[in-house]
């Protein structure tokens, strides 16, 4: 080339989609250990999401409530069904399950003080019932899951209702994990395991192959229970409307519905991002099949998955749902990515918001972790009092959405309340596109 060529012109380098900088990470990542990578949360994509709904508020055509001086009522009763003493809730609201284990002791006690401030209930998970959430909770419903881990039947006596865990949203058809470093000396002794070594928990019960046996089994927990206590059946949603039915045919009292959005303390991120369904997708089939079998609002259905603020909560009702459940936000509003640790998260290769690192048990907010100085960082008084503050905030916002669509009750929310703002929304929960009355699959309708 002589002096006199001139340059050439300089392109503006472009990463790819498929090959992003985030996705070669994983791929060096995978090259280097030959693992695959385990995390805790839920899915970190954008799926379409009760974002992507917006409510149509009353103004000639309905009659919206004045805030200061008209009631607007939020109490739930789930497990009318069948049990002779159901929950009687004050608000829609409830703390999903989160064992003790994946949690830290002052965590467990905290959610327990917490939900009892706020008039709700809060549930154990995996691992058993421990002494502190039973004593500061005054409902708390008893996880039964494949593992076995810690099952007491007199805890299932001493329990206010009995969650049989088919699935997780974050992870359907897997099984949980716990590894080794959070497996001290008083969670071995709860699920009779040896300390410090991993534990699997099986995929599925060993006791029923199908909807059949399950009925066999939800009878010996009534009887077991003197038929008082609800028995809820929670599904990852994968396939909700067949399930739904199924748990119906089965005799639960309630339905819960994870979707790809709820948390885990720990499984592989392949199965966190690339299994399951949306929680937007998972509501209207469900209630479905509920509206298909005659038995919408006897047996309740609750909604969880990614559930943040009371926008949330006021379109999973509108949508058909009885109530929600929580986990990853009652966790963030005890403190847990508080930027306070920043320095610490720091250190771990993380930052604030995003440390998903559960399984390590190193959590400087001490609520994922069994290390004891840790673990000390989180007094459960004032993280309940947050607990509550976050209930009360996300009822209220609930409560003035209501309002403004005209109703008295937050179950009086309708889906005639919603509109869509992306095509996929519109499909998934079945409302109109914002600005026309169709939507895409709508029965018999064009544009």
């Amino acid at each position: 080339m002589s002096d006199d060529t001139p340059p050439r012109a300089r392109t503006v380098p472009v990463q790819s989609a498929t090959f992003s900088p985030g996705i070669n990470a994983e791929i060096r990542r995978a090259a280097e250990t030959g693992i695959y990578d385990i995390r805790g949360g839920g899915a970190k994509r954008r799926v379409p999401h009760f974002d992507d709904l917006l409510f149509l508020g009353a103004s000639i055509s309905r009659y919206p409530l004045e805030g200061y001086r008209e009631r607007c009522d939020t109490n739930v009763t789930l497990g009318t069904r069948h049990a002779t003493k159901p929950l009687e809730l004050d608000i829609p609201i409830t703390i999903a399950g989160m064992s003790f284990g994946a949690l830290s002791g002052p965590a467990k006690e905290a959610l327990g003080r917490g939900a009892t401030m706020a008039g709700t209930s809060t549930t154990t998970g995996d691992g058993g019932m421990t002494e502190e959430e039973r004593g500061h909770s005054r409902q708390l419903v008893y996880q039964y899951l494949p593992s076995r881990y810690g099952m007491d039947p007199d805890d299932l006596r001493r329990a206010d209702a009995i969650e049989i865990v088919v699935g997780q949203g974050a992870k359907p058809g897997g099984g949980g994990m716990l590894l080794g470093q959070k497996i001290s000396d008083r969670v071995a002794e709860m699920r009779t395991l040896p300390k410090g070594v991993d534990q699997r928990s099986a995929c599925r019960h060993p006791d029923w192959t199908g909807p059949d046996d399950l009925e066999i089994k939800i009878l010996e927990l009534r009887e077991i229970t003197g038929w008082e206590k609800p028995i809820y059946l929670k599904i990852g949603g994968t396939r909700p409307y067949f399930d739904t039915a199924l748990a119906v045919k089965a005799g639960a009292d309630v339905v819960v519905i994870d979707g790809m959005q709820g948390g885990t303390a720990a499984t592989q991120d392949v199965f966190i991002e690339h299994v399951g369904l949306p929680t937007l997708a998972c509501i209207r089939p469900a209630v479905q099949a509920l509206q298909d079998l005659g038995v919408h609002r006897e047996v309740q259905l609750v909604v969880s998955g990614g559930i943040r603020t009371g926008a949330d909560v006021a379109k999973a009702l509108a949508l058909g749902a009885d109530a929600v459940s929580i986990g990853s936000a009652a966790m963030i509003a005890l403190g847990d990515n508080d930027p306070k640790w920043e320095a610490e998260y720091q250190a771990l290769g993380t930052t604030a918001g995003a440390y998903d690192d559960w399984h390590e048990g190193r959590d400087p907010a001490g609520i994922t972790t069994q290390d004891p100085a840790l673990a000390a960082r989180l007094d459960p008084e004032a993280a309940a009092r947050r607990l509550r503050n976050y209930l009360k905030v996300m009822t209220l916002e609930a409560q003035t959405i209501a309002r403004a669509c005209g109703h008295n009750h937050l179950h009086n929310l309708e889906p005639e309340d919603l509109c869509a703002v992306t095509m996929e929304a519109a499909a998934m929960a079945r409302v109109p596109l914002a600005g026309t009355d169709w939507w895409p699959g709508k029965p018999g309708g064009g544009l």
